[in-house]
C-alpha cells in the first residue's frame, strides 16, 4: 500500500497503456492522476477506467486491497501538465512510439519536478540512452516496458539509461512489485529489449516455415498455443531445458547441443516481412479472423478473458 511519503504518481498519455498503468497503481493504493495534451482526453478515459474496474470487480479479478470505489476515489484527471505533476514521485510515460514525441515530453516534465523524482518510459522498442538523451538529469531515468494487456500479463522489463543509478532500478522494481507485476531488470540496454528479441525470433521462423510451405498458418498457431505455450505459460525456456533431460541442464546440452547448432545453422536470413509472401500469409489469417473491427475486437475479448482466467489460476 502507498506510503505517505510517496503516494502520488503521474501517468502522462491516456490511451490504453497510460490507462492500464493508472489501473495498476491504483490498486496499489496510490493517488494517480492523468495527463494528456488533448484537451479532455484525459477525462474521457476516466470514464473508460470507471468502466473497466467495475466489470474486474464484478468478475472478482480487482487487483489490490481496495473497492473499485476507494481505487476510483483516488483518479484525477489533468489537462495541465504542471498540476498533474505537482507532488509526483514517480512518472510514468505513455504517449505514442515516438522518439521527438518523448523526448519533448520528459523535457518538460523534467522542467516541472526535482531531482529525486524518477521518470519512466513505457517505449516497447526506443533505447533509453536516446529517449532521454536531451535530460539535464539522466540518472534517475528508466524503461518500464509493460506487455499488453498489462493488467493481466504481470511482466514489466526494467530496461536502465547507461548513467541510471542502482537505487533508481531498485525503487522501480520495488514499486512494480508492490503493485502485482512481475519485474525483470535488464543489467543494461540492448535493441528490442528481453521480450521483443525472443518474440521476434519466433515470429521470424515461424514467418518462414509458412512462407516455405513447410506448415499453415493455422497449424504453426496451434504449435505455440498447443505446444510450447502450454509449458511457457508456466516455465521459462532455461527451467524448460533444465527439466526436459533426467540429470538436468548439463545432461540436456549433453544429449542436444549438436542437434540443436545443426537445426540453428539451417535458418534462413531474416525475413522481409513484405511482397508475395506477406499478402499470402495474410490472406490465410484473414480466413481464420477476418480483419473488420467486428471480428478483431471480438477476438482480443476472448484473448482478455483467457488472459485473465490464466492470471487467476497462476495466482
Amino acid at each position: 500500500m502507498a506510503t505517505s511519503e510517496r503516494k502520488a504518481i503521474t501517468v502522462v498519455g491516456s490511451g490504453l497503456i497510460g490507462r492500464s498503468w493508472a489501473m495498476l497503481f491504483l490498486s496499489g493504493g496510490y493517488q494517480v492522476r492523468i495527463y494528456d495534451n488533448q484537451p479532455g482526453q484525459a477525462s474521457r478515459a476516466i470514464t473508460e477506467i470507471r468502466k473497466q474496474v467495475g466489470e474486474l470487480q464484478e468478475a472478482q479479478m480487482l487487483r489490490g486491497k481496495l473497492s473499485a470505489s476507494e481505487q476510483l476515489a483516488l483518479l484525477t484527471s489533468h489537462d495541465d501538465l504542471s498540476q498533474a505533476l505537482e507532488g509526483a514521485f514517480f512518472v510514468q510515460e505513455c504517449v505514442y512510439e515516438d522518439l521527438e514525441a518523448k523526448q519533448a515530453v520528459f523535457q518538460a516534465v523534467e522542467a516541472h519536478v526535482g531531482e529525486d523524482v524518477v521518470l519512466s518510459s513505457s517505449t516497447s522498442c526506443l533505447m533509453p540512452s536516446t529517449i532521454f538523451s536531451l535530460l539535464q538529469n539522466r540518472s534517475r531515468c528508466v524503461v518500464s516496458h509493460p506487455v499488453n494487456p498489462p493488467y493481466y500479463v504481470r511482466l514489466v522489463e526494467l530496461v536502465p539509461h547507461p548513467e541510471t543509478l542502482t537505487s533508481v532500478m531498485d525503487m522501480t522494481f520495488d514499486l512494480m512489485t508492490e503493485v502485482g507485476q512481475t519485474p525483470v531488470r535488464l543489467r543494461k540496454e540492448i535493441d528490442g529489449f528481453a521480450l521483443n528479441r525472443v518474440q521476434y525470433a519466433i515470429i521470424a521462423e515461424s514467418w518462414r516455415l509458412v512462407k516455405d510451405g513447410i506448415i499453415s498458418v493455422k497449424d504453426i498457431d496451434l504449435v505455440m498455443s498447443e505446444g510450447l505455450g502450454m509449458r511457457y505459460a508456466f516455465l521459462g525456456p532455461v527451467e524448460t531445458m533444465h527439466l526436459n533431460a533426467p540429470e538436468g541442464l548439463e545432461d540436456y546440452l549433453t544429449r542436444y547441443r549438436t542437434g540443436m547448432r545443426r537445426v540453428l545453422s539451417s535458418f534462413g536470413p531474416v525475413p522481409e516481412f513484405d511482397g508475395e509472401a506477406a499478402a499470402r500469409i495474410n490472406k490465410e489469417i484473414c480466413e481464420l479472423i477476418p480483419s473488420d473491427q467486428e471480428h478483431l475486437t471480438a477476438r482480443r475479448q476472448r484473448r482478455d478473458q483467457l488472459l485473465m482466467k490464466l492470471a487467476k489460476l497462476k495466482k
